[in-house]
């Protein structure tokens, strides 16, 4: 028995988003650091306005987020936020070229929204697939770069994995897959800010140093500051002959002191005075 969920209402704001096509061109400028200062203020807001948490690990992935979607996605391209409780971020990236509007933001994690705490399974034109349950992303990301190519599309994918996941072996099952059909099409953007749901990732099951970890593969790994916009756009910019992957060594909560590398920053709001001091932090930035 399929179940058929209810229809959002026509005055809904997020309703409009079920009828954009994927990508459609747009003009979109370069991300400066004032982009970035806008985005990072904007995903706060949304985030606490909802009271929802996993602030830190969608501060750490936001720049990169906001380099692809200005930068680097084109219509033929695709995108996959394998780690998707950072879904926060990806609605900020997309609310920051245009393609949402603040009151499409004012419905994160209400009743009936299209922006869930992980990115939905239908209703997003930019959302290919529902993730959340991490290391199924970079699977679903190596399947559509192998269809474009058979497909002779000039389409690139991108995928933005944690680094927590790479502990997990269908992960390393897509690496194999990638390098085995050589898939220069994809780039693997790894958001490496050292902690996960139960504490550092040193500590929960240590791959240290990741990357010395696909020496051997046959992909071009890169290892650059995830915050350093001109390194971003340079690790993407290389060519390679197989599959990418791009290393970003992060800071969990970038841009507000008292969130970041705290473990508590992967799951609490933030209370209404934290909220203040963080927008009057960034604000003297």
């Amino acid at each position: 028995m399929s179940i058929t969920p209810p229809a959002l209402p026509r005055t809904h704001p997020a309703r409009r988003v079920l009828v954009e096509q994927i990508r459609d061109p747009m003009t979109k400028a370069s991300v400066t650091p004032a982009t970035v200062l806008a985005a990072r203020k904007r995903l706060l807001q949304m985030h606490h306005e909802s009271g929802v948490g996993h602030i830190g690990g969608n501060l750490s992935s936001l720049d990169s987020l906001l380099v692809l979607f200005h930068e680097r996605i084109r219509h033929a391209d695709r995108f996959v936020l394998s780690k998707g409780h950072s879904a926060g971020a990806l609605y900020t990236a997309l609310w920051s070229i245009g393609r949402l509007t603040d009151a499409d933001l004012r419905t994160f994690h209400q009743d009936g929204t299209l922006l869930s705490g992980h990115p939905p399974a239908k209703g997003l034109g930019d959302v290919l697939f529902a993730t959340g349950s991490l290391g199924h992303g970079l699977s679903l990301a190596a399947g559509t770069a192998l269809a474009l190519r058979m497909k002779e599309s000039t389409g690139h994918v991108y995928c933005v994995t944690s680094d927590g996941e790479w502990q997990e072996g269908s992960t390393w099952e897509a690496l194999v897959f990638a390098c085995h059909h050589r898939l220069a099409n994809l780039t693997v953007l790894v958001d490496h800010n050292g902690l996960q749901g139960f504490g550092s990732t040193g500590e929960v099951a240590s791959m240290s140093p990741l990357w010395e970890k696909v020496r051997g593969f046959d992909a071009q790994a890169t290892v650059i500051d995830g915050h350093d916009l001109d390194a971003i756009r340079g690790a993407m910019d290389s060519a390679a002959t197989g599959p990418r992957l791009v290393f970003m060594r992060t800071v969990k909560g970038a841009g507000v002191s008292f969130l970041e590398g705290r473990m508590d920053s992967h799951y609490l709001p933030l209370t209404a005075d934290k909220y203040q001091s963080a927008v009057q932090e960034l604000d003297a930035a």
